[in-house]
């Protein structure tokens, strides 16, 4: 079982390495066969990412660093409990090809395991 800290410090590690687009960081926080999901839309249209061990998961995440440039972090909220944890957080992102700026609100609902990301459901909402 991991302690409420690492859980916490594993999902704000996260955050980090998505603000800084560094994809070995992000890469690295999660297990081998972890499960990586992304639900959103975007004008209008829904969006639904999944993605099953590292390789795939590399893959979606490569595209995401490569494509969009997040600032203006705001944690909104994180709640830890046992291995699993969530966080309500803000940031404004850029689209790298169209220079297009949205406000957006994401939830992060995380599964861990020996200190990894084992399942990663992420929700977003541009505002």
């Amino acid at each position: 079982m991991t302690d409420r800290a690492t859980v916490e410090h594993l999902l704000q590690e996260l955050h980090a390495a998505r603000l800084a687009s560094d994809l070995e960081r992000l890469c690295a926080l999660f297990a081998p066969e972890a499960r990586l999901r992304i639900v959103g839309a975007s004008e209008g249209r829904p969006i639904l990412i999944t993605a099953n061990g590292s390789a795939e998961i590399r893959t979606w995440l490569a595209m995401l660093v490569k494509t969009f440039r997040l600032s203006d972090y705001q944690c909104l909220a994180l709640l830890v409990d046992g291995e699993r944890a969530t966080a309500h957080w803000r940031v404004q992102i850029r689209s790298k090809i169209t220079g297009t700026l949205v406000a957006t609100e994401l939830m992060d609902l995380i599964e861990t395991r020996d200190g990894r990301i084992q399942a990663h459901t992420e929700f977003f909402v541009p505002g």
